[in-house]
């Protein structure tokens, strides 16, 4: 009898059939036979060779010998004394060939992929994605690629016939499909970020004639390994002594330009610049650090000494300071003579002491050390000394609460220092507002200490390093904004002019002794990565020397960088930049990131670092970083607002720049919006998470969620706090320390929140992700907190870089881009 149930029943079936002939449709759907017009082909290789690698017991590294040369975007390879040109697959016509065969392409992905690879009428091969061996089963390989381009090599060593090969990929989804080209143009990747050569370290002779450089790369085969070359170079840039043993640390030039000292292996050697002989002078100098030629027959190097391991089942603590593992390390001052080896103590006592700068021909040393041992004091005073050899006999300069650096100009002294230094000489700033000692001042202080003068009031730029030039002007490395520069500040004029080195960032400079100086400088632009740069400080004259760009960026797109700054309510301009998706389609929608600064200091405009925006914009996002209230580098009373503030400011400008931002770009979606930070940044970013709902997804990096708990347990929190919260305390100030707190506030919090902290983090520590973790748990609100074991307040780590940064990126697809896979392949349920 057919009735009501029996058609529900036909039509139940009905359907089921439609789902799985769907289903079978699917995964012809998804099948994307690869065109073999878009994959290069090189061969035969070797073609006379009688065994192939397979045939040996050292497959692996013959392979892996051909790897590099085969990955390169070079059209051509010899091998042999032989030239072989990449053509493509398709036009190869014979059936079978010799020696062994390699086939390259270049897949994009979209989003996070997942597919499965099969190689067709290939016996013996391997395949290679990003230089990384992946594994095999039967010439099937299940792929899954991250979102950008990814080369896919394949080196075969057995064809039958070479009109059979088909390489057949099937994704995992409809949305997975892969774009294969030949074409060896990149959108800008994690690896290169990461793994690209860079300048660690540049030293310049005192005659400019000669200098050393280390390079600094990473790769696949050695991991977080990092590999050094360090050269000696003549001024024509050609190497003549390259350090094959080991890297040399603790460089020094002797001033008459015959020799260069440094550290090996726990030895000090003396090397001859004329012909290049070798001398040791010393071997037991453990824990020495910072040698220069005092004189040219002697050196002046710090030394230090750690107490014995103690078997006691207890810490008894000394002050605040001991919660810092090397607390109770001690810093001293010595002399090794060159010829003889004998090393002579300057200092001794309870109290470390530190070379600020020396004089040879007065015989006197600049010192500095602390007050006293375990100061506490959110100032912590230090004194500072000038020692006379001979007599051994110390002369106080006198005691500063803000001090950072001092450097011998003639008879004087430079002294940078914060706004407060010597009661408030470098203030400039209305009576009623606290200085940001974090905001470096320049002053010109007599040897005795009696007379100083402020010499930077009227600069903006906030002054951190001081290198004296021999007529007594200084050379001066300063934060401008969101920008690292050089400054030449000239003693008889009593004026700044800026150094032109069409950088965005001077990351390392070393300028020589002569008349003439010459600077080597290190630096990136925001859109540019590191170049050496020689420049001429009388002629102003700028000549390239190396460029990672030819290097490590060839044929990458680099994303497009714009200017962005608007007016707070306040009536201040509040600087920013962001950065566009590759090939932007202004019709289309696209998701944003914001970020901002962590400490007091800016985000500076370095090509890349810590937190990637170029790598973020390549993946498809608008990424506006913005400079908000309290940072350094925009004037005294600029970032005077970052004291006992606590996102006070901030958090609006950085909300009011965001709203600024869509109204500017019309192609930003505003329901896609994403905000992130670390340290104070992350602090920020909780507390946006508890003011507003304008963000859809938001990460937290070792952010404070208490205020009060930092404080007290971060080992530097409550010196950061002397600043942060001057004159304020949880007993004088409950208010402060309580209500600006984000744990205080987590009720409010409807942003999904992502919390990520070094589990060994001494600076942030952990406990203040698990403080807002917990709170949003029991209050049932979206929060997830990813722990790096063994990390400390950054992510260093190349594994962990790359973790960490494809954490960021995947948890934001989930969010801002309804792409969840890439987040649940890394952290299934």
């Amino acid at each position: 009898m057919f009735n009501a149930l029996t058609a529900k029943r036909l039509q139940y079936i009905k359907k089921t059939l439609i789902l799985l002939s769907f289903c079978t449709l699917s995964s012809q759907l998804f099948a994307e036979p690869l065109d073999k017009n878009n994959i290069n082909f090189i061969g035969p290789l070797a073609a006379d060779m009688q065994h192939k690698p397979y045939q040996t017991e050292h497959r692996n590294a013959i392979v892996n010998s051909l790897l590099p040369a085969l990955q390169s975007v070079q059209s051509e390879l010899s091998l042999f004394g032989k030239n072989h040109q990449w053509q493509s697959l398709q036009k190869v016509q014979a059936l079978t060939l010799g020696g062994i065969q390699a086939l390259k392409f270049t897949a994009t992905a979209s989003r996070f992929s997942q597919g499965n690879l099969t190689l067709k009428g290939i016996d013996k091969a391997e395949l290679f994605i990003n230089g990384v061996k992946q594994k095999s089963d039967n010439n099937n390989y299940k792929l899954t690629l991250t979102t950008g381009q990814h080369q896919i090599l394949i080196i075969t060593e057995q064809v039958a016939n070479w009109h059979n090969v088909e390489l057949d990929y099937v994704a995992n989804t409809k949305h997975q499909n892969l774009n294969i080209s030949k074409e060896p143009k990149n959108r800008l990747s994690a690896k290169q970020l990461f793994d690209a050569a860079t300048i660690n370290m540049i030293s310049q002779a005192p005659d400019a004639k000669q200098y050393i450089v280390t390079t600094r790369h990473y790769g696949d085969s050695t991991a977080n390994q990092a590999q050094y070359i360090t050269e000696l170079k003549n001024d024509d840039d050609k190497v003549i002594y390259r350090f094959e043993s080991g890297q040399p640390s603790n460089i020094t030039w002797s001033p008459d330009n015959k020799s260069l000292v440094y550290m090996l292996d726990g030895k000090l050697k003396q090397l001859n610049r004329k012909n290049l002989t070798l001398n040791t002078l010393t071997e037991e100098l453990t824990g020495a650090s910072g040698f220069e030629f005092y004189n040219n027959s002697s050196l002046i190097f710090s030394w230090s000494k750690s107490p014995k391991s103690s078997d006691s089942l207890t810490k008894h603590y000394k002050g605040l300071q001991d919660r810092w593992s090397y607390a109770r390390t001690t810093y001293q001052v010595y002399l090794l003579d060159n010829n003889s080896g004998f090393i002579k103590p300057l200092t001794q006592g309870p109290l470390s002491h530190s070379i600020e700068d020396f004089n040879s021909n007065k015989g006197t040393v600049l010192l500095s050390r602390n007050v006293q041992a375990m100061q506490a004091n959110t100032h912590p005073a230090t004194e500072l000394l000038e020692l006379t050899i001979a007599t051994n006999k110390t002369a106080a300069v006198g005691q500063y609460k803000n001090f950072n650096q001092a450097k011998y100009s003639n008879d004087d002294i430079y002294i940078i220092a914060g706004p407060d230094f010597k009661e408030g000489l470098g203030r400039n700033l209305p009576d009623n507002m606290l200085a940001n000692n974090y905001d470096g001042q320049l002053y010109l202080v007599n040897h005795q200490g009696k007379q100083a003068k402020a010499l930077s009031k009227q600069f903006d730029p906030s002054i951190g390093q001081v290198e004296v030039l021999t007529n007594g002007d200084a050379l001066v490395k300063v934060t401008e904004q969101d920008t690292q520069q050089l400054y030449l500040f000239d003693r008889s004029k009593n004026h700044f002019t800026k150094i032109k080195t069409h950088l965005d960032v001077v990351e390392k400079f070393s300028v020589s002794a002569n008349r003439n100086p010459s600077l080597l400088i290190t630096g990136t632009s925001a859109s540019a990565p590191q170049k050496l740069q020689r420049l001429n400080l009388n002629s102003n004259r700028v000549n390239t020397v190396w460029d990672s760009k030819p290097l490590s960026y060839a044929n990458t797109d680099i994303p497009t960088l714009e200017e962005f700054n608007f007016i707070n309510q306040q009536g201040a301009e509040i600087t920013g930049r962001v950065y566009l998706p590759n090939d932007l389609d202004k019709s289309k929608k696209y998701p944003a990131l914001v970020y901002y600064y962590g400490g007091t200091s800016p985000v500076s405009r370095s090509f890349t670092g810590r937190y990637p925006f170029n790598l973020w914009a390549a993946n498809g996002y608008v990424v506006y970083v913005v400079q908000p209230t309290g940072a350094t580098g925009f004037g005294q009373e600029f970032s005077a607002k970052h004291v006992n503030a606590w996102g006070q400011y901030t958090v609006d400008d950085i909300m009011q720049g965001t709203q600024a931002l869509l109204a500017q770009y019309s192609f930003i979606d505003k329901n896609r919006l994403g905000n992130l930070g670390a340290s104070y940044g992350g602090f920020i970013t909780m507390l946006l998470a508890t003011k507003t709902d304008m963000f859809s997804a938001s990460i937290a990096h070792a952010g404070i969620s208490n205020i009060t708990s930092y404080w007290g347990q971060g080992w530097w929190g409550y010196l950061y706090s002397g600043e942060a919260s001057k004159n304020s305390f949880p007993w004088n100030n409950n208010e402060l320390y309580s209500q600006r707190s984000p744990v205080f506030h987590a009720d409010k919090v409807t942003t999904p929140l992502l919390l990520l902290h070094g589990d060994a983090d001494t600076n942030v520590p952990v406990g203040e992700s698990h403080n807002m973790y917990t709170a949003l748990k029991l209050l049932g609100k979206d929060v997830d907190l990813i722990e790096y074991k063994g990390a400390n307040h950054q992510i260093f780590s190349r594994d962990k870089r790359f973790d960490w940064w494809s954490t960021m990126l995947a948890y934001f697809d989930k969010n801002l881009k309804d792409e969840p896979q890439w987040w649940e392949y890394l952290y299934p349920n």
